[in-house]
């Protein structure tokens, strides 16, 4: 697999999970056009339920710039990030967010009203773009669950 953009890398952190059976989800970020930091899902395998790829991949990123802020960074995450997610990333002031798919369910930017950022309670708002590679994203987790169902009926 040839790998184009940071999203082709979040892409692969959420195959990492699949393959640990964890929820697919991944995220990397960037500074500098450089990774510095990868996760993906990890809750079920630490039963932490806080183990958010995007909370883990922003502890990894501040541990490794020796800063709790990464103001010249960027998130890269496969699904539209949750609300305790966005808090993390207003709170460490990452510049921008780029994710692949809506969560229709879980979703806080565009799928389901954002009190975080629309109501102006956010410590930072970065910049969102979102719709990136989201068919590949999406099909990961529609995949994974319809997996997950027929699993559970054999």
């Amino acid at each position: 697999m040839k790998l184009n953009n940071f999203m082709d890398y979040a892409i692969l952190q959420a195959k990492m999970a699949i393959k640990k059976d964890e929820i697919p989800i991944g995220a990397v970020i960037v500074k500098n056009n450089k990774i510095i930091a990868k996760s993906h899902n990890k809750t079920i395998a630490s039963n932490d339920p806080t183990a958010h790829a995007e909370i883990l991949v922003i502890r990894k990123a501040a541990k490794k710039l020796g800063s709790n802020h990464l103001v010249d960074c960027d998130i890269y995450t496969t699904i539209e990030p949750c609300n305790m997610c966005l808090a993390a990333i207003s709170l460490s002031k990452i510049r921008s967010i780029y994710y692949g798919a809506n969560d229709a369910k879980f979703g806080a930017l565009e799928t389901a009203n954002n009190a975080l950022f629309n109501r102006g309670q956010a410590y930072h708002r970065p910049q969102i773009y979102s719709d990136i590679a989201s068919k590949d994203c999406s099909d990961l987790m529609k995949n994974f669950f319809n997996n997950k169902r027929r699993k559970k009926y054999e």
